[in-house]
């Protein structure tokens, strides 16, 4: 997981709260803009599974909290369907200034009502995705029925959402009824993706269909089948994840990756700008980077570290294949390498020749019933591991020039 905590204003001033799920080894592609269903928050495991699932493909993924909920200022009580979609712009406004504008739009349940209408004014988003979301808000007056009465009559109630009690008040209900959700959605001109499970008992199906005929082509629709309103099994979300990322890679521009293409051992491919290396080893893709002290993103291990890494990967293979040929019982070797030297100071010497001898220090953790005879074997076959060798010995590095 890689994510920041952030805060920004809304409309009236207030501090909303909200998470930025980012990429682990990359800066993302594209950035997406989550909305939480009525009364939830942006910690709901099912926000934050299908943020983590998206991250994973590369995008940035903003979820908060929409204001009196969760760690945002603000009282519920004084909530509204339009202030909800305010927040969503100032989320908006918030990434594009100070990271990139969002060009993709999720809501879940009401947040799917006020991603539509948000999405109107933000002319970055490109495509839209609604989750159990119903084809009116007004639809939210069926959770508070037994309240409505008292509301119209007191302008204000308390009432029961999800085994949590809120305070509802009568502009709530006036708002919601000035939006009509269907005829709003006739004239975006967004890619729309809608997901929707058939035994959803809060926002029942119907709700996709009639958004579906009310939105233009492009358009999906996904039947998230089994999955409850909430999305309360992590394996409905995590699909959902899945599914957005690769429905909304044919309508975001997302750069190609560049296929690293050798017939050596190993590749490793760096652009004009920044330290983070693209790395291809056999069959085997990651990234390599310097830390952010020296000007790298810390995507990935620093060169020495892949280093120190081959070390301690041969040293744990060399002794857990000793162990097993004498058959004595090594349950599992660990094995700890530190490096004296680091990548940054040599590179920015690399033209003296005042190299400084290069120290790995190596700590190896054994586990199981050995005697002493036999962790003093395994700790001198470390010394004949592969890579310890190579290490050991004098190298020679040839090198040419490849033409293009």
């Amino acid at each position: 997981m890689n994510y920041k905590k952030i805060k920004f204003k809304n409309s009236e001033g207030l501090d909303l709260s909200g998470y930025l799920e980012l990429p682990l080894n990359r800066h993302p592609h594209s950035y997406v803009l989550f909305a939480h269903c009525f009364t939830c928050n942006k910690n709901f495991f099912a926000v934050k599974n299908i943020a983590r699932a998206l991250s994973a493909k590369g995008y940035g993924v903003l979820r908060f909290d929409f204001s009196g909920l969760g760690e945002s200022d603000g009282e519920f009580a004084n909530t509204t369907f339009s202030g909800n979609v305010e927040d969503l712009l100032a989320a908006a406004d918030f990434l594009k200034q100070e990271y990139k504008a969002p060009e993709m739009l999720i809501g879940h349940s009401l947040g799917g009502a006020a991603v539509i209408f948000a999405a109107e004014k933000l002319s970055s988003v490109k495509s839209v995705v609604t989750i159990g979301a119903p084809s009116s808000p007004v639809h939210v007056k069926n959770l508070l029925k037994s309240s409505l009465e008292e509301i119209e009559e007191k302008g204000v109630a308390q009432v029961n959402v999800g085994g949590r009690n809120f305070t509802i008040k009568k502009k709530f209900l006036e708002d919601i009824n000035t939006h009509d959700l269907t005829s709003f959605a006739r004239d975006l001109k967004k890619a729309f993706l809608i997901m929707h499970s058939p035994q959803d008992s809060v926002v029942e199906i119907s709700n996709a269909e009639a958004l579906y005929k009310s939105v233009k082509h492009p358009k999906s629709f996904v039947s998230l089948d089994g999955a409850d309103h909430l999305l309360t099994n992590n394996e409905d979300s995590e699909y959902a994840g899945s599914v957005i990322a690769s429905w909304a890679s044919r309508y975001l521009e997302i750069p190609e990756e560049k296929d690293l293409a050798t017939k050596h051992q190993v590749v490793a491919n760096l652009g004009e700008e920044g330290f983070t290396t693209q790395m291809r080893a056999g069959k085997h893709y990651f990234t390599a980077d310097e830390p952010k002290s020296f000007g790298g993103e810390d995507f990935g291990p620093s060169p020495y570290e892949l280093l120190s890494a081959g070390l301690a990967a041969c040293t744990s293979m060399t002794i857990q294949m000793y162990a097993r040929r004498k058959k004595w019982p090594l349950l599992n070797v660990e094995t700890h390498v530190d490096h004296q030297k680091s990548h940054a100071e040599d590179c920015e010497n690399c033209e003296r020749n005042t190299a400084k001898i290069d120290v790995f220090a190596r700590e190896i953790v054994l586990e199981g019933n050995l005697d002493e005879q036999q962790q003093q074997k395994l700790l001198e076959i470390a010394d004949k591991c592969p890579v310890h060798r190579t290490l050991s010995n004098k190298v020679k590095i040839t090198t040419q020039l490849k033409k293009i």
